[in-house]
């Protein structure tokens, strides 16, 4: 049990900024595994350790020794992590800006990943575990996610009910006409994540058009023997799936076609633009406050993007679309009439 003791100090008590010599985890080795072992012991643990391919670190030193000969010294012991504490904030973080995880799982998570550094960083922590509980959540998500997982490996279709909230905070399956629970027939093709969300970009069968679904809205789900349709027979997907173009496009991640774009924007927004959009756009006509933009994009997502933006956004093209955002600004104006 030495040499195991010997890794489980130094995972849970070093890294780079701190190291141990050898008289150090003797003093631990006794105060909590009740372990007396001779500095001889330690050494050549901490040396089998390396021979078995951890990635050990330590000093050496030169001292004169009692019979006036020198020998060398080796101290300053420490266990390099596989993730830095930078990577695994940014991990963590990930996790704590995520919209679909619910909170207990969320907060094991967390946990385990605490569990790769040593103690310092779980100090430096803590705060994490106070994260309120906002919003209503699936308890099914990691599940649906190994199962999409497996169905999309295989090259099988799913099933499953595709839920929506009522005022109550609870989810129920979407219906169909008779007011039954509607089972969605599915062809999986890839999983991605936007907006803090998991998306499941698919087909449904009955259709030939890409779809796109919340995996968090996902219930029930279970692969079936059926083969998936292949990507050719799916409008948009006939040269398979490029991932960030399709991302770029469905900003929003609404279904429908994609159309050229072009708006002019407050050049402040620029960046704003490019974090939306990507760098696949073009600029044009640029002047000291404004400039054009051309985008291929979802239009329904174009729609809702515009009136987020819309005062500091004109639509150009295509005419169908500015009629469109038109209507909507109308109709929203309409809203406040008579208002104080």
């Amino acid at each position: 049990m030495i040499i195991i003791n010997i890794l489980d100090i130094l995972k849970r008590y070093t890294d780079e900024n701190h190291r141990l010599s050898q008289r150090e985890i003797m003093d631990i080795l006794e105060r909590e595994y009740d372990m007396k072992v001779d500095r001889k012991a330690v050494k050549r643990n901490l040396m089998n350790l390396i021979d078995f391919g951890y990635q050990v670190e330590y000093s050496e030193s030169i001292r004169q020794g009692k019979n006036g000969e020198e020998e060398i010294i080796f101290t300053d012991w420490y266990l390099e992590k596989d993730f830095t504490d930078s990577e695994l904030r940014l991990l963590i973080d990930s996790l704590l800006f995520s919209k679909h995880i619910p909170y207990s799982q969320c907060k094991a998570l967390i946990e385990k990943l605490e569990g790769l550094s040593n103690c310092y960083f779980k100090s430096r922590v803590k705060h994490i575990q106070t994260m309120p509980d906002t919003e209503p959540q699936n308890k099914q998500l990691f599940y649906t996610i190994e199962m999409l997982d497996k169905a999309i490996i295989k090259g099988r279709q799913v099933a499953f009910y595709y839920n929506e909230y009522h005022t109550d905070m609870k989810m129920y399956p979407r219906e169909n006409e008779k007011g039954e629970k509607r089972r969605y027939i599915i062809n999986p093709y890839q999983i991605a994540a936007i907006n803090g969300r998991y998306y499941l970009i698919c087909n449904y069968d009955k259709y030939d058009n890409v779809a796109n679904y919340r995996l968090d809205r996902i219930t029930d789900i279970e692969i079936l023997p059926v083969p998936v349709k292949p990507m050719k027979k799916v409008k948009g997907l006939e040269n398979g799936l490029n991932l960030p173009k399709h991302m770029a496009e469905h900003i929003y991640m609404f279904t429908g076609e994609s159309a050229a774009v072009t708006f002019r924007a407050k050049k402040y927004l620029v960046s704003e633009i490019i974090d939306w959009f990507g760098k696949d756009i073009k600029f044009s006509d640029e002047t000291e406050d404004e400039v054009t933009v051309r985008v291929m994009v979802n239009l329904e997502a174009m729609r809702k993007w515009a009136l987020q933006y819309a005062v500091h956004v004109k639509i150009l093209s295509p005419g169908k679309l500015v009629d469109m955002v038109k209507e909507d600004i109308k109709k929203a104006s309409e809203q406040y009439k008579g208002e104080h």
